[in-house]
Parts: structure tokens; C-alpha cells; sequence
């Protein structure tokens, strides 16, 4: 299956291969090994320049949820006003510890708007804590003003404030102010004290740089180091850690985080607890005087209605008028005995008869009375059995018994009246008690609806008493809402800069650097890169020359650098460049075919400098070694080039068609070293070179030398650039053009595409010139090689080839 190739004819390819990187980048090995140098270096000084940072963390435990209960079980369904009942959100809790007005206080507290550096050899050492010899204050400053200075303390105990820096601008032109330590010192920046610390070692010397970054500045930078995430979804417990290049600081900035963040809590729910304080207290106010009230109407209407108590009151009237019913029932019986006996005492027929004994009546006169006329009665009677009426002892008795009759008579009817008169009371008390009854339902009720708030108003007023003891417990015994589960705590390897990842990142860097621009340079090259480039093309390809014993392209390309007037192709040798003329001799030959007749060969180029002078004379050498009569023209008539090789004599081609010269065995010089090759110079660089081309004269010059030599050619200009090619091609039978590596555009590929195609030029072949083979990428990619037993300079020993 074929291949389909996209990339039209004489289209260079740009596509640069993985494996064509890795041998352009092993040929440029030194620029590897320097940029690993410099990037360590500049890791390295890194390393020295940045102060180390160190982590300390902590973890701090959230407690989810409490519960208290009420004093009281009967008042346990109120609501207790959260005071002992927090359902704490956790996340509210992770912002809480990064907030602000925390670090504000933390700031305030450990006075972290001022810095204190040592100089050090390459960064500045910062003092804390223990290391930490003096502490300043600067007044009359303002609180978010950045400024600095510089403090001397000397060992006779003199200090020298220096270098005053106000809102981030050194203050010029401001002597140094000394006095003596510790002290108060007038300065530009205002009065700076000089305190003393625990780390302060009498005589000796001290140079302390003094930053005040301001309180907004200093929170900005703690809070960005402060970080506080959630350990476990699951689980309330918080990490905090904190970065700094002292891990005294580090510590004591995360004990006070947590300190701060527990006081802010409990002054959060003390606040509350204050705020309900206010609350009950004006409440119990309310309802005390609302109770007061509602006791005192209770106590007016029962004084009013004579009712301590509605259900005794009740039970009280149901037993008056029973009893009074009763009282009513037994005075109408005596009534009734009473009107009975004295209708019995007021008939005359039943007057010595005897009166009733035990009647039921309560009145003890009558019943005397009764029983004393019971007695004479009896007498009475035992006188007139044993005697008659006319006894006068039975008319004594007769006459004492009329009288206690009258009498019992009268008492009786003294008693009925009394009898009438109690009755006609205990009634009209019975009405009474009666109208009592019937409204006792109308008073009880509206005693209960008025008992009712009492009672709700005292539970109220006694739950608020009871709220207002416990919240004075809750302001007394407010426990913190976290629990340190790790004290700040870590290791003194430093977090940051890391040696590891900068090394790492500095052979990343001085790996990656060189390829990328050995890569940009090879994608942005718009030359011709090799043979590669040529793979395109349809016209045939003659050989290629490498840059073997010259220097470098870019220097030649330069004009730094000249190539030397001299043939390196030489008899035996069989070096790099000597094999590659020897390919180049080999395919001219098999493009000559088996043809008798001399072959001229014309040598050109698209740009000056491709070496096409160099070119023909190696390649006429490398004829001429086997045996072949070879002759050079030098047909660059405004230049000369190939002219130099013999020392640019002052006649030739141009004399001879100039007809100023008539014999050509004055103008062919020989070249030294090469039997059978000779050179036709130009000879006076004539104002005309074109005009003589075109003479007649030419034509027969170069078919008496088609008759003298076996091969002739022909070192012509540029073809884009004058018509002197042009006109000796058209007595050539072949042409070799020079493409030379690094100095054609690629784009125009196409145009010797164009020309070969549209047949400009008999039999174009193509000679690649100039690849460079002083390394290992030539072997792939771009460039081809000749590695098989063959080195710049080999020597060999050998027939001629």
C-alpha cells in the first residue's frame, strides 16, 4: 500500500521530528552542560538569597452540641433562650478563625506590625522572641503608615537611629539621630522608644533594621499565611497552620488565634447572656406589677362578696340552708305540739285530765309547769276517788290547778310567739342562703378566669426567676466552645523553599531551556536545514558536500571567516569531504552516460557565497586525479573567483574575447599539484562581461575545448542576478546547481522546482554544499552523513579513485 504524500513537489517539509530533537539537541551538548550550570547556579542562589519558612500547626476541636436542663421540671417545656443550648456550625467556625477582626487582635497583641531584621550575608535574618535585643514604639505616627530606620547599639550603651524611611521613601538629607539605650529619641518619624528585652546582652553590638508595615499591612500578611481547613467532613475538628521564617512567631501566633477566637466566643455569648439579663429584669418588672394587680382585684372582689374561698363558700351556704331547713322543720314540730297542747288545755272536758309528758317541747318552764300540774293533777284525782268534789282539799288542789293551767297557757302561748318569730327568721336566712347558692356559678367563674392569670402570670415570673439564676451561672461558668486537640507544633525542616524542587526545577529548566530554543531556532529557520529539505524535489540529486576542516557556517556566512583559495581534494586520502567528491565525481560521471565527446559542466547558484567556486575546483581535482584532462573556466567575469586559485593573473578569458589576446597557451594556467587540471582565468575584470559573452568568439573557444579536454567546467555567477549564466549555459551540457545549507530560503525550492521543470537549464542536477558533520545529528534527521569508516582527515593510503 502506498504512501500518500501531501507535500507538493519542492515543497520543503517543516515537520521536525522527536528523534531529529534528540540528535540536533546531542550535538549541541555544551549549551546542556552550561545551561545546567547556570540553572544551578541561579537555584542555588535562590536557595541562599530566600529565608527559609517554616509550618506550624494546630488542632483545635469544635464541640458540636450542649445541653442543659431546667431547675425546674415543671417549666422544662419554655423555651431556655439558648443560654444552655448551642448548636454550633462548624464551617461558621472556620471563617470565624480566619477573620480580620481576629487577626487584628492577634496583630495588636504580639505587635506584629513591627519587624526587626538582622543583616545577613545574603538575606536578612529576622529577630524574634529570645533573639530579639530591643523592642521600638514609634508615636505620633499614623496607625497604617509604613516606615523604617535603622538602629546602631553600641557597646557604651549609645544608640544611632539611621536611615529614615516614611510611606515607603527614604527620607534624604536627614542626619542620624543618636542618644542613649534604652531611651526615647526625637526623630523625623516622630518619638521612637527603645525598650529592652530578655535578649539583650549589655555590651554588645547590635544593627537591627526596623520595619513598620502598619497594621492593615501586617493583617494582609498574617492572614495570607494563616490557613484553617476542616480535618474530616465526618468530624469537627479544625487544622490550623501557619507559615512563617520564625517558628517562635509561627507558634505564638496560632496560641493567639485560638485564644482570641475562645475570648471573642465568650464575650459573643456573654453579650447574650447581658442582653437577656436586661430582658428578664424588665419582664419580672412587667409581671410583678401585672400580678400585683390581678391579687388585688381577687382579694377586693372576694372582701366585696365575702368569699375566701368559692367552693367552701358554696359548701358552706348548701350546709346553712340544710341546717336551716332542719332548724325550720324542728320549730314548726314544736309549733305544732305547742297549739296541741294548749287547744288540749282550753278544753274544759279534758281538764282533770293529765297534760302530755315529753311533748318535744324545748322550753324546760313549760315542761316543769307541766309536770308539777301532771303531779296535783294525780293528787287531785287520788283525793277525789277516795273522797268527792267537794272535798276541800280537792277544791284547794282544783283551784292550784286552774292557776299553773293559766299559767301553762299563757307560757305556751308565749312560746308559740316565739316559735313564729324564729321560724319567719330562719326563713327569711333560708332566702338568703338560697340567692347565695344561685350566684355562686357566676362568682366562681369569673374567680376562675381571674385565678387563672394569676397562676400563669407566678409561673411566668417564677420561670423568669428562675432564667435570670441561670443566667448568671451561664455568665459565671461559660465553657470555651473548642479543645485543643494539638498544641502549634512542627518540624524545623523548613517547608519552603524546598532544596529538592528547586534543584529539580532548576535541571528541568536547564534541560528544557536549550531544546527549546535549539527547537524554536530549528522552526524558525527559513534556510535550507539538509538534505531533507531536498527530498521534494524532482530534479536529480549529484551529491552533497559536507563542511568538514572550515569553520563554522555562521562565520563564513559572516564574512568573518573566508574560505581559503585551496583543493582539499587530494590523491589517497580518504576523508570525509575527499569521499564526498569522490560521490559527487561518480554521479557526474554516470549522468555523462558513455558519451565521447567532452562534457561541459555549468556550476551556479541562487546566492554569492555557496561555494560554487570551491565546488568546481575540488570537483575538477577529484576528475583530474583519474586521469581525466579537465579545465576550469572561471566564468564569474565580474569577480574571479576561481581565478584566485591561480594567482588571478592580468589576462585572460575576458583579454581573449576582447580580442586583445589572439593565442589561449598564454592564458590556461595550470594548477600546481594537478597534472591534468588547468584554469582559465578572467584575467582584466572588463566593464562589459555580457556583451562578451555574447560574441561569436565564445562559441568557437568552447568547441576548440570540447576537442582539447575531457571535461569543462564552468564556475558561473548567480543565475537570478545577471544573464551571464544564461548565455554560457547555453553552450554547456549540463548544469550543477549549488544549494548551500544554511543560506538558501527554503521557499525558494519551488522556483528551482519551476526551473527544472519548465526545462530553463539542460540537465539541472542538484549538489547540496556545506552540511555540517561535527556531530552526531547528521547521522538522522536534516542532514546526511558519512559515518561509515570515514573522519575528517582519516588518512588512507590507496590507488587513485
Amino acid at each position: 500500500m502506498a504512501i500518500q504524500n501531501n507535500t507538493k513537489p519542492g515543497q520543503a517539509d517543516d515537520f521536525l521530528r522527536i528523534q531529529d530533537l534528540f540528535y540536533l539537541c546531542a550535538a549541541k551538548w555544551q549549551w546542556f552542560v552550561l545551561s545546567l550550570l547556570v540553572a544551578f547556579g541561579i537555584g542555588y542562589y535562590y536557595l541562599l538569597k530566600t529565608p527559609p519558612v517554616y509550618t506550624r500547626t494546630a488542632e483545635l476541636l469544635v464541640k458540636r452540641e450542649y445541653r442543659g436542663r431546667s431547675i425546674s421540671s415543671d417549666i422544662e417545656g419554655f423555651d431556655n433562650f439558648g443560654l444552655f443550648r448551642s448548636a454550633t456550625n462548624v464551617n461558621n467556625e472556620l471563617v470565624a478563625l480566619q477573620s480580620p477582626s481576629v487577626m487584628t487582635e492577634v496583630v495588636k497583641r504580639l505587635h506584629l506590625d513591627m519587624s526587626y531584621y538582622a543583616p545577613g550575608r545574603f538575606h536578612d535574618r529576622l529577630l524574634y522572641g529570645m533573639t530579639l535585643p530591643f523592642q521600638a514604639n514609634i508615636a505620633g505616627i499614623q496607625e497604617n503608615d509604613f516606615a523604617g530606620f535603622t538602629v546602631n547599639v553600641y557597646k557604651d550603651g549609645r544608640v544611632q537611629l539611621s536611615d529614615f524611611v516614611l510611606k515607603g521613601e527614604l527620607l534624604k538629607e536627614v542626619k542620624p539621630v543618636t542618644g542613649k539605650f534604652p531611651g526615647t529619641l526625637n526623630t523625623p518619624l516622630g518619638k521612637v522608644t527603645l525598650e529592652a528585652t530578655s535578649g539583650y546582652v549589655r555590651g554588645t553590638e547590635y544593627k537591627v533594621h526596623v520595619v513598620r508595615s502598619g497594621l492593615y499591612g501586617a493583617v494582609g500578611t498574617c492572614s495570607s499565611r494563616l490557613s484553617v481547613a476542616l480535618n474530616d467532613e465526618e468530624s469537627t475538628v479544625l487544622s490550623l497552620s501557619y507559615r512563617d521564617v520564625s517558628p517562635a512567631r509561627a507558634e505564638d501566633i496560632l496560641n493567639t488565634v485560638i485564644a482570641v477566637y475562645n475570648e471573642n466566643w465568650v464575650k459573643d455569648k456573654n453579650q447574650v447572656a447581658v442582653s437577656t439579663s436586661l430582658f428578664i429584669s424588665d419582664r419580672l418588672a412587667v409581671i410583678e406589677g401585672e400580678l400585683g394587680n390581678v391579687d388585688e382585684n381577687i382579694s377586693s372582689y372576694k372582701s366585696e362578696h365575702l368569699l375566701p374561698d368559692v367552693q367552701a363558700a358554696s359548701n358552706l351556704y348548701m350546709a346553712q340552708s340544710s341546717q336551716t331547713s332542719s332548724q325550720i322543720l324542728a320549730l314548726s314540730t314544736q309549733l305544732s305540739m305547742v297549739r296541741y297542747i294548749r287547744n288540749y288545755l282550753a278544753t274544759t272536758a279534758e281538764q282533770n285530765q293529765l297534760l302530755p309528758a315529753n311533748s318535744g317541747l324545748e322550753n324546760v318552764g313549760i315542761e316543769k309547769q307541766i309536770s308539777e300540774y301532771n303531779t296535783l293533777q294525780l293528787q287531785r284525782n287520788n283525793l277525789v276517788a277516795n273522797s268527792s268534789e267537794q272535798n276541800p282539799l280537792v277544791m284547794d288542789l282544783d283551784q292550784s290547778l286552774a292557776t299553773i293551767r293559766g299559767a301553762i297557757i299563757s307560757s305556751i302561748d308565749n312560746l308559740e310567739v316565739t316559735l313564729n318569730t324564729r321560724i319567719r327568721n330562719l326563713q327569711r336566712n333560708e332566702q338568703q342562703t338560697t340567692d347565695r347558692i344561685a350566684a355562686n356559678p357566676t362568682q366562681a367563674k369569673y374567680l376562675l378566669s381571674v385565678e387563672r392569670q394569676q397562676k400563669v402570670k407566678e409561673a411566668l415570673y417564677l420561670f423568669l426567676l428562675q432564667k435570670r439564676e441561670e443566667n448568671e451561672l451561664s455568665q459565671a461558668f461559660t465553657a470555651y466552645n473548642t479543645r485543643i486537640i494539638t498544641p502549634p507544633m512542627g518540624s524545623m525542616v523548613p517547608t519552603a523553599p524546598v532544596r529538592r524542587n528547586i534543584l529539580l526545577v532548576a535541571f528541568a529548566l536547564g534541560l528544557l531551556i536549550p531544546a527549546v530554543i535549539i527547537f524554536m531556532r530549528e522552526n524558525m529557520n527559513t534556510k535550507i536545514r539538509g538534505r531533507k529539505d531536498l527530498e521534494n524535489l524532482s530534479l536529480p540529486f549529484a551529491g552533497e558536500i559536507p563542511l568538514c576542516g572550515q569553520k563554522s557556517r555562521r562565520a563564513i556566512l559572516t564574512k568573518k571567516v573566508k574560505e581559503k583559495n585551496s583543493v582539499v581534494v587530494k590523491e589517497g586520502k580518504r576523508d570525509l569531504i575527499n569521499e564526498a567528491f569522490r560521490v559527487l565525481r561518480t554521479n557526474v560521471e554516470f549522468m555523462s552516460g558513455e558519451e565521447k565527446h567532452s562534457q561541459i559542466l555549468v556550476v551556479s547558484s541562487f546566492n554569492p557565497g555557496s561555494g560554487k567556486t570551491f565546488l568546481t575546483m575540488n570537483l575538477a581535482a577529484s576528475l583530474s586525479i583519474k586521469g581525466k584532462r579537465i579545465l576550469v573556466i572561471d566564468g564569474d567575469l565580474r569577480h574571479g573567483s576561481a581565478s584566485a586559485y591561480v594567482g588571478s593573473p592580468k589576462t585572460g578569458l575576458s583579454d581573449y574575447l576582447g580580442e586583445r589576446l589572439e593565442q589561449l597557451d598564454e592564458i590556461i594556467q595550470p594548477v600546481p599539484d594537478y597534472a591534468n587540471l588547468f584554469i582559465l582565468p578572467v584575467g582584466t575584470i572588463p566593464p562589459n562581461p555580457t556583451e562578451l559573452l555574447e560574441k561569436e568568439r565564445f562559441v568557437t573557444l568552447m568547441n576548440s575545448f570540447r576537442k582539447e579536454f575531457d571535461y569543462i567546467l564552468i564556475d558561473c555567477p548567480p543565475v537570478e542576478l545577471v544573464a551571464d549564466t544564461q548565455i554560457i549555459e547555453s553552450q554547456a551540457d549540463r548544469m550543477l546547481f549549488v544549494v548551500r545549507t544554511g543560506l538558501l530560503e527554503r521557499s525558494m525550492l519551488n522556483e528551482l522546482e519551476i526551473f527544472y521543470k519548465e526545462k530553463k537549464f539542460k540537465n539541472m542536477a542538484l549538489v547540496l554544499n556545506g552540511t555540517e558533520v561535527n556531530n552526531r545529528s547528521y547521522k538522522y534527521g536534516y542532514r546526511y552523513g558519512y559515518h561509515y569508516g570515514y573522519g575528517c582527515g582519516y588518512p588512507y593510503d590507496s590507488d587513485k579513485r
